[in-house]
């Protein structure tokens, strides 16, 4: 049985297709951080309206009682802004 012979292929060598780049990996501590963010954020935003409906709702009982007046709350209400700026 005869020997197959060869044909001449391209000269050199083939470049490479494209290959995908990895991304630069991010810093562990970074991630985990962002995480932990990401889930105290989650948790906010579900507790903040039930927490809003409780003061209202004992702002409801202060005044109903008539433990305080309306003025009152204002009043209440600018000083706890006014300690948070």
């Amino acid at each position: 049985m005869p020997l197959k012979k060869k044909t001449p292929g391209p000269m050199g060598r083939r470049r490479p297709r494209g290959r995908a780049t990895k991304a630069p990996a991010k810093n562990t501590t970074e991630s985990g951080l962002s995480l932990r963010l990401d889930e105290l954020t989650e948790r906010i935003d579900i507790v903040l309206p039930e927490v809003t409906a409780r003061v209202a709702a004992l702002e409801h009982l202060l005044l109903e009682l008539n433990l305080c007046t309306r003025d009152d709350l204002r009043r209440a209400r600018q000083f706890v802004r006014e300690q948070e700026a």
